[in-house]
């Protein structure tokens, strides 16, 4: 039965993939149709970028904060809680590591590390008001978050436009005081006007540490446990209350880290300039990766690489918002089909399971 059994489900894991490739190269070529674009001067174009170092380069640094962004996305999801603030937890904690940041004098390695604690920190503190309000009022965390979002917003608007900015003569670009050199992370490739960030690092560090705690740990067990079956949880000993506000408040620390490459690599600033709306990108990117610490790593990769070659659309006369209509039908795709691939497998396991147990059932009414 194991035989027949694995032997099904590596098909069904292998035809996924491919599926899901298909059926988004399709669809998206029929929007691209209807849209009045030629679809293979588009995948052209794309495929052309595919070729160079400096595309993936690009699109390797520009993956790292979706990265950061699904990890943090994804503890929510383990635990059957939708975090839609890592967006406003983010802007949160960038404004305030670039003002706390600017404002102290460290040797480099441990203001480095001063400034990720801040972010952690504020992160987290902007995830425990959704994370109070679920545990004792019993708030739908998707309200509660995306209310935080626009509060976010607003707050870090304000207190940048009237209280920490810093315009300095013949500087047209407003932005918070510069931060001291030794708060910068260093790049780990230079080429060009191109640079990796040395949050690579961090990231690969954190992606190992999300899978050695979600499926190496007690907490992990406890985490999907609660996400699975809350009343089972109940019944064997873990506090579902406990365990909400546990997993709000890390989803909320590592979602304080996801704009810290722009703070202390590119920027070294809050400022006008930054990308953001990368929390709802990281939502994107966890579908995509379903919640795994590898598949995520590919989905920010494809993500990168969409927004670096995408960039050379207008070249061709191409609207580059065309990536986003790609990104999105990608994300569904995979989403429904990956669905419709677990709804066979299990049923498909109920089957084998069945007809294996009617063996014995004859082989005993014989005798």
């Amino acid at each position: 039965m194991k035989r027949r059994l694995d032997v099904g489900n590596v098909a069904l894991s292998l035809a996924a993939p491919v599926a899901s490739l298909a059926v988004a190269v399709g669809l998206s070529a029929l929007l691209l149709l209807i849209s009045g674009f030629n679809p293979g001067d588009v995948l052209s174009t794309l495929w052309s970028r595919a070729g160079l170092a400096s595309t993936w380069l690009d699109a390797a640094q520009r993956a790292i904060p979706l990265y950061l962004s699904a990890i943090a996305v994804a503890v929510g999801f383990k635990m059957g809680l939708f975090n839609i603030g890592v967006e406003g937890q983010y802007r949160v904690a960038m404004l305030a590591t670039a003002v706390v940041g600017a404002a102290v004098r460290l040797p480099a390695v441990l203001h480095v590390g001063f400034c990720l604690m801040v972010a952690m920190i504020f992160g987290a503190a902007w995830a425990t008001v959704p994370a109070v309000l679920k545990v004792t009022r019993g708030v739908n965390e998707v309200i509660s978050t995306i209310m935080m979002n626009f509060i976010a917003i607003g707050l870090t608007a304000f207190l940048f436009a009237e209280v920490f900015k810093n315009t300095p003569d013949g500087d047209l670009n407003a932005k918070t005081r510069p931060m001291p050199p030794s708060s910068y992370m260093p790049n780990l490739i230079e080429q060009d006007l191109r640079a990796l960030s040395g949050f690579l690092i961090v990231a690969i560090v954190l992606g190992i540490g999300f899978y050695l705690m979600v499926w190496r740990s007690r907490f992990g067990f406890q985490l999907r446990a609660s996400g699975a079956n809350p009343a089972a949880a109940r019944i064997a000993g873990i506090n579902p209350k406990a365990m909400i506000m546990k997993a709000m408040l890390l989803s909320g620390a590592l979602a304080g880290l996801v704009g810290m490459p722009q703070i202390l690599g590119e920027r070294h600033a809050y400022g006008n300039d930054l990308q953001l709306n990368l929390g709802f990108d990281g939502i994107a990117v966890a579908l995509l990766g379903r919640n795994n610490p590898a598949g995520m790593a590919v989905g920010a990769l494809i993500f990168g690489f969409l927004n670096a070659a995408g960039r050379f659309l207008d070249l061709a006369d191409i609207p580059k918002e065309i990536v986003i209509i790609l990104q999105g039908v990608i994300v569904l795709t995979v989403v429904i089909i990956y669905e419709l691939v677990g709804r066979v497998r299990a049923r498909r396991t109920q089957e084998i399971a069945a007809r294996d147990l009617e063996v014995p059932a004859v082989e005993l009414v014989a005798a």
